[in-house]
């Protein structure tokens, strides 16, 4: 497959190196090693980090080859992600997940072994890898192990930083000579929203902002077949929101804002996909207010069935505490459904306009109410909210990471 020209989206992305189209073709001979915490395994039974892969869908058409490297827990046999996740290879593709051991002392903040460093590089060592550029996903680990890598094999190293914003936030405030080392010595970082940029150019002055982005897959279907091949009848105004169960994601706020919803109006559901330890007590709540028939928790959501539940829903509402750029509202906006949800992270520079979305202040379940309330009694403009989601396809997020590359020299 030729390499496609690059476009830049002036709207997306901040201080980006413009490069000439003859370049692509220097790629073509090289390889990119991608440094993830988490990647999907073969059968994609393990989910974790599936925004990496679809970005690497998108990668691998201009490199001669990429290698993913995620290092893993070792499990001893009681991990589930330690059994699922094999070595294996796809395309021009080839994914490892070596073995590592970490036991940090949380009390202390401190940590007594974390040996990732030496597994991935005893990965790389064994099965005789090469490569001639890294880009690590997230500080820690990967930026940090790939700063050790780039004064071992002298290859250049982008790092992006898609940390929620308490998370940043920590890391900075801990001033911590590893995680101060990942952004210095990175020749280039990037991170998922704005507002950050001016904090990370202390560290390091090639700070680029560019979004996460959204799969082919999530594109518009009609309401009433999505809803149908989901098993969902009557014609109830349907709220989904998707996420781990855990307290950051909020959603004992959107059930809280429910309870108020469900007292104006009568035809409204509320489905949460997702699981985690939050679980238990948000379904004590759905049953302490009553909204056992309005409000529904279903675990974890198979990818196939993903795409249908946000063609399903008329609103997809996320009411987390802090996010760095959720990927959740790309794929709502990419299947043409409008966003009601916090103002936090890089959310209010992707929901700019309430032509998409509308925005409250996080933990604030009397405004998400009325917000919720708002949006179902509004006509979208759902061909304006597609055309607007185009800018975030990995499509053209990765025409802006190509033009980093190229910048570098690679």
């Amino acid at each position: 497959m030729s390499p496609r020209s690059i476009e830049i989206d002036p709207n997306i992305g901040e201080g980006l190196i413009y490069t000439k189209i003859d370049q692509l073709g220097t790629l073509k001979d090289k390889i990119l090693l991608i440094l993830t915490p988490s990647y999907p395994d073969q059968d994609d039974t393990f989910v974790g980090d599936t925004f990496v892969k679809s970005l690497v869908v998108e990668l691998q058409q201009y490199f001669k080859n990429i290698v993913v490297i995620s290092p893993i827990f070792q499990s001893y046999g009681y991990f589930k992600k330690d059994k699922l996740c094999k070595n294996y290879s796809y395309d021009n593709v080839e994914v490892y997940y070596p073995r590592c051991v970490y036991i940090p002392i949380f009390w202390l903040s401190r940590i007594l072994m974390d040996n990732r460093l030496q597994m991935v590089e005893r990965c790389i060592e064994e099965h005789h890898l090469h490569f001639d550029l890294i880009h690590a996903h997230f500080t820690w680990p990967s930026g940090y192990i790939s700063a050790r890598l780039k004064e071992k094999y002298e290859k250049p190293v982008i790092t992006t930083i898609h940390e929620n914003g308490d998370w940043f936030d920590q890391e900075v405030a801990m001033n911590h000579p590893l995680i101060n080392t990942a952004w210095s010595s990175a020749d280039a970082l990037i991170r998922v929203n704005r507002k950050d940029v001016p904090i990370l150019k202390r560290y390091n002055e090639q700070v680029y902002s560019i979004p996460n982005g959204f799969s082919p897959m999530f594109h518009p279907i009609d309401t009433a077949v999505a809803r149908g091949q989901l098993g969902l009848l009557g014609d109830s105004k349907i709220i989904f929101t998707l996420g781990a169960l855990i307290k950051r994601k909020g959603f004992n706020y959107l059930i809280d804002a429910m309870k108020q919803v469900c007292n104006q109006r009568k035809d409204v559901l509320c489905f949460i996909g997702g699981a985690g330890p939050e679980k238990g007590n948000l379904q004590g709540q759905i049953d302490r207010l009553g909204l056992g028939k309005k409000v529904r928790l279903f675990g974890s959501v198979p990818g196939d069935q993903l795409t249908l539940w946000m063609n399903a829903c008329d609103l997809f509402v996320l009411p987390s505490l802090n996010e760095g750029n959720p990927t959740v509202m790309f794929e709502a906006l990419g299947c043409g459904k409008p966003f009601v949800g916090t103002r936090v992270g890089g959310v209010p520079e992707v929901i700019s306009s309430d032509d998409y979305g509308l925005l409250i202040e996080p933990a604030d379940p009397e405004d998400l109410a009325e917000k919720i309330l708002v949006a179902l009694a509004r006509e979208w403009n759902r061909e304006a909210i597609l055309a607007y989601a185009q800018r975030f396809t990995w499509r053209n997020i990765t025409n802006q990471l190509i033009s980093i590359y190229l910048g570098l020299g690679v």
